[in-house]
């Protein structure tokens, strides 16, 4: 018996780094996809493949799952194992192979995308009915265990789909418009690791907490905002927001000049608004924009050194692939 189930990636609108402070923001799962083929081993151990992340053949015991040095290709789909495992035991060993419609470097959340998929796919292959809330709180505890922090907002898009208001840890996540939102995706040509950075902010923080936590205000108060345009499908308005949350992330140090220039590029193009988008230091930036503005700004975006990915806003969360 195999099991095939796929997961969205997902772009940040508004709130980055804030929502790891217990505050709110607006993500959109995005049609760039990973997917996960899972099927039952006669053996008691696992056996992982991931050619886009060069892991072949990968093989654990299921009772050392966890234990001893695990490949960084590995690490999302072995815990997520381990921590299904732990709840629902298996009686079986597991085979996963996890190949992703989007390059790793984008920041798209394909980590989270194979934690998600990982555990849907067991659930599937297991006959445990799980709750999209189940699965959210098995995976975002995954990379809690992988990467120590994280606010689990790019698991809630895998999980659930859509466009989402989300809060830290899934405190609330709540579906905004079902609206496609007209975004144009920069890749600056540099990858940047998520934990690495916001580790970094974290110790900054703690050096002037009233400073961060001023900021991290204002996007709170940003994304309320932004929740609200996206309802009245209010582009201009959502547009300035995102302005904002740029120079805001500016401020926090998180952005690059390559950023900045892609951001300044699109907005000379005539988009609505323009921002980094993820934790930064490279990554990716998105510019919203209209029918007539689209092909202008992907012009200034390419002509200023980056990298047009075409993507689709509101896709469906994790599923079951025929």
């Amino acid at each position: 018996m195999t099991i095939k189930v796929s997961a969205p990636g997902k772009l940040m609108l508004l709130g980055e780094h804030a929502v790891v402070y217990n505050r709110p923001c607006l993500v959109t799962a995005i049609n760039h996809r990973l997917q996960a083929q899972i099927s039952k081993l006669r053996t008691q151990k696992i056996i992982l493949n991931a050619k886009d992340v060069e892991l072949e053949n990968y093989e654990k015991k299921l009772e050392e799952l966890g234990k001893g040095e695990i490949p960084k290709p590995a690490q999302f789909v072995e815990i997520a194992v381990r921590n299904f495992h732990k709840v629902y035991p298996l009686k079986h060993g597991v085979s996963i192979t996890t190949k992703s419609q989007f390059k790793a470097k984008f920041g798209f959340g394909s980590s989270s995308g194979a934690a998600v998929c990982t555990i849907k796919g067991l659930a599937e292959l297991t006959g445990i009915n799980l709750s999209k809330r189940e699965i959210f709180d098995l995976s975002y505890q995954t990379v809690l265990d992988v990467q120590g922090v994280g606010s689990g907002f790019d698991v809630a898009a895998a999980v659930f789909g859509g466009t989402l208001y989300f809060v830290t840890g899934g405190k609330e996540i709540e579906p905004t418009t079902k609206a496609k939102i007209s975004l144009v995706v920069g890749y600056s040509g540099i990858k940047e690791d998520t934990a690495t950075i916001v580790k970094d902010l974290a110790k900054r923080k703690e050096k002037n907490p009233a400073m961060f936590d001023d900021i991290f205000n204002t996007i709170a108060e940003l994304v309320s905002q932004g929740k609200i345009c996206l309802e009245n499908q209010d582009w201009q308005s959502l547009g300035n927001l995102m302005r904002i949350n740029h120079g805001l992330l500016v401020q926090l140090g998180v952005s690059t000049e390559k950023l900045d220039d892609l951001c300044v590029a699109a907005l000379s193009a005539g988009a609505y608004g323009a921002k980094l988008s993820g934790a930064g230091g490279g990554d990716c930036m998105i510019a919203l924009v209209s029918d007539k503005t689209k092909q202008p700004v992907e012009q200034a975006i390419v002509a200023a050194g980056g990298e047009l990915i075409n993507i689709q806003t509101g896709a469906p969360g994790v599923q079951l692939e025929l």
